[in-house]
């Protein structure tokens, strides 16, 4: 049998948006690799009207239904009381889970309120789901049907107990698994990938194929369902190779993280350091780097030289050819980099100038104007780019410290810096 769920996020700092909702994320993703179909994402607020509504909608088209939020002991933790009206079923007190309760107030050294009993009140003959992560117990029951399971709102509670509660109790229903590989490209929008796959795309269901559009990339998901992970990578692979051969050097990596994460690694596995010189991005380049675990190994630093005092002085850019080109040049994002590469000591540099607006430079460079560069042992190169003239400064610098990663990511890698088609 088929099933479908849908989860039930129980919360009014959802709907205003003062949190983001990870937990449906973190639900579906695991639902997923169960073969479970996630085919409704619903978010309602701490009102009890409401919430009974959202619940009758998800009875009549889902048969398993998993709620976060609202078990805990205040007054609008309404989740367990809407639940068991609409099934029937009445709450009762779980000693047990009232005794963890209080050895968890014990271990904090906090005394216990009354209303956090309110916790212990579980829907009459459930499977209680220990919450060894918070207080609130979830729960699950079957009625009517539907096979209901109820969590703990707080992502640091819901994520171990789906893992370690809810994931043994749904394998009944597994109906093998779905398994995905996602592409990651760089230097084509997503338009012009689906443009390039859309019949295919239309063609397929096992597996399928879709397009995201990311900041400044494109990722490609290739996802197949199957009894077994084996026979679901038997699905996925041909595809993947397939991409490969059609993009090339645009896709820079398979399950990747980021751009970034690739450069490092290759920094890593050719024992290779990187340093940077940034203007435009304004740093972006070595927080990116620096983000990652494992990159004091590699990188060696960076310089934010945001005046051409700075360019010349600490990068060694000749003044004649700041004042003969202008910093947004490609003269000087070459010099920029080959400095960096000197000063920071490092095998290679990366470097970037631009315009990020909101008005033109004084030259005239429209905003998008950018360059960015690369010095290594063996020279250096520059590409200059045209990323559109609206005033987004915080797009268009990631869009530039892309292009410097790549450059990076393509040396490393013995790949051609631009491809024949561009």
């Amino acid at each position: 049998m088929s099933h479908t769920v849908e989860i039930l996020s129980v919360g009014t700092e959802l709907l205003l948006g003062n949190i983001a909702n990870t937990d449906a994320q973190m639900l579906s993703q695991g639902l997923s690799a169960l073969g479970l179909n996630v085919y409704w994402h619903t978010v309602v607020g701490d009102n009890p009207q409401r919430a009974r509504e959202a619940v009758r909608a998800a009875k009549q088209r889902a048969d398993i239904i998993i709620t976060t939020g609202g078990l805990g002991p205040t007054c609008d933790d309404l989740t367990k009381n809407v639940l068991a009206e609409a099934f029937g079923k009445k709450l009762v007190f779980h000693e047990p889970s009232a005794e963890r309760i209080r050895s968890y107030f014990a271990r904090l050294g906090r005394p216990i309120t009354e209303n956090n009993y309110q916790q212990a009140l579980l829907p009459e003959g459930c499977t209680v789901l220990d919450n060894d992560w918070g207080t609130a117990p979830g729960c699950a029951f079957e009625a009517e049907g539907c096979h209901v399971v109820m969590l703990p709102g707080p992502p640091s509670e819901c994520g171990p107990m789906f893992r370690h509660r809810v994931v043994p109790y749904l394998r009944q229903f597994s109906e093998g698994i779905i398994a995905s590989h996602t592409l990651k490209l760089f230097g084509i929008g997503e338009s012009q990938v689906e443009s390039r796959l859309r019949d295919q795309m239309n063609a397929m269901t096992n597996p399928t194929l879709a397009p995201y559009a990311k900041e400044g990339e494109c990722e490609l998901r290739v996802t197949a369902k199957a009894p077994t992970d084996g026979e679901a990578q038997a699905l996925l692979c041909p595809t993947v190779e397939q991409i490969r051969g059609m993009f090339g050097a645009k896709v820079y990596g398979v399950d990747v993280p980021s751009l970034e994460a690739v450069v490092l690694d290759l920094l890593k596995e050719k024992h290779l350091t990187l340093g940077c010189a940034e203007s435009c991005t304004g740093g972006l380049i070595a927080k990116r780097m620096t983000d990652l675990p494992g990159a004091s190994q590699v990188f060696r630093g960076g310089i934010v030289s945001y005046t051409n005092e700075v360019k010349h002085h600490v990068l060694g850019v000749p003044q004649e050819l700041l004042d003969r080109c202008g910093a947004v040049s490609a003269p000087v994002a070459q010099a920029m980099a080959e400095g960096a590469r000197q000063v920071l000591g490092c095998n290679i540099a990366v470097s970037s100038t631009g315009v990020a607006g909101p008005d033109r430079d004084d030259r005239g460079n429209e905003v998008g104007t950018m360059f960015v560069a690369i010095a290594a042992a063996q020279g250096s190169y520059v590409r200059p780019l045209n990323l559109g003239n609206r005033p987004m400064r915080a797009r268009l610098r990631t869009q530039t410290a892309h292009h410097a990663f790549d450059l990076a990511r393509r040396y490393l890698s013995g790949l051609p810096f631009e491809d024949e088609n561009g």
